[in-house]
């Protein structure tokens, strides 16, 4: 597994079908990182109001990065428009990952 700096992932919509949470799976096996950014719309809390589409990748993805942040790596998540139910939790820190407003990477 390739170490690098820093991961930046946005986009994700765990919970519809066009995810492509394989090929995420296979991303995270191949690179870890110093810190990982979960910017915006990872989990599709929007799609999963109107119907559930969680299958068992989406379950590894989750899981893969809870690990993750266990073992020391930097998780912090940045809320977007269809998981904005997060925001109201700015501030907070949950399983090691920190949610946050906004970030300053340098």
């Amino acid at each position: 597994m390739a170490k690098v700096r820093t991961i930046f992932l946005s986009d994700v919509h765990l919970g519809i079908r066009p995810c492509q949470a394989e090929r995420l799976l296979d991303f995270l096996r191949a690179y870890s990182a110093i810190e990982l950014y979960l910017i915006g719309d990872i989990i599709d809390f929007q799609a999963l109001g109107r119907s559930i589409y969680w299958t068992q990748a989406h379950n590894t993805v989750v899981q893969k990065i809870l690990r993750r942040a266990r073992h020391g790596e930097k998780i912090t998540l940045i809320p977007g428009n269809h998981d904005q139910v997060l925001r109201e939790y700015a501030g907070a820190t949950f399983g090691d990952i920190r949610i946050a407003r906004e970030v300053i990477h340098t």
